[in-house]
């Protein structure tokens, strides 16, 4: 299973702009469709830090509107006939999405101006390495290797503000690794 899920994430990458996002999503199983949605968002956020720090002033507003457009389109199959499990992968991508969409509409509110603002770094940004053929998942200067556990075709917690935080006190440390707090 995992090295099923390792091998259709660069498949899935790879055809990831050959089609409306809409109609991508159902070549492929939740869980890499998820993982690519969030692959490429890290990577087009990073290409429009690229242009904002080459001068185009509404790199990250252009991106936002395309954003909301590709949700509003996911949303749009929402309203039709739908398999459960193909309305589950879309009502899970669409949570990310919203997720997605307020982080850049965030930074475009604070002004962000560059890829290594904390507002960029802190949150979780998956990226595919090619090199290494494996997926990564990084926040501030940690870098965690996907382990392709599997998940199943099932909703995630919405995003807020509040979820979106670490909680050391209420947070359990995973055995074998030593618990050392932050401060």
């Amino acid at each position: 299973m995992r090295s099923t899920l390792r091998n259709l994430i660069p498949q899935a990458l790879g055809t990831y702009e050959d089609k409306p996002r809409e109609q991508w999503v159902f070549d492929y199983p939740a869980q890499v469709a998820l993982t690519c949605t969030q692959i490429a968002w890290t990577s087009e956020v990073g290409v429009a830090f690229a242009s904002l720090e080459k001068g185009y002033e509404n790199a990250l507003k252009d991106y936002n509107k395309k954003q909301i457009a590709r949700l509003n389109a996911l949303i749009s199959l929402l309203l039709g006939n739908l398999s459960a499990g193909d309305r589950m992968k879309i009502m899970t991508i669409c949570t990310i999405d919203v997720h997605a969409r307020d982080v850049v509409a965030k930074m475009i509110q604070t002004k962000v101006e560059n890829s290594q603002a904390f507002a960029w770094q802190s949150q979780l940004r998956h990226r595919w390495d090619e090199g290494k053929k494996h997926c990564f998942a990084n926040i501030c200067d940690a870098q965690l290797l996907y382990a392709y556990e599997y998940l199943g075709n099932t909703p995630r917690l919405v995003i807020t503000p509040l979820t979106d935080r670490w909680a050391p006190h209420t947070s359990p440390c995973p055995d074998p690794v030593p618990c050392v707090p932050p401060w």
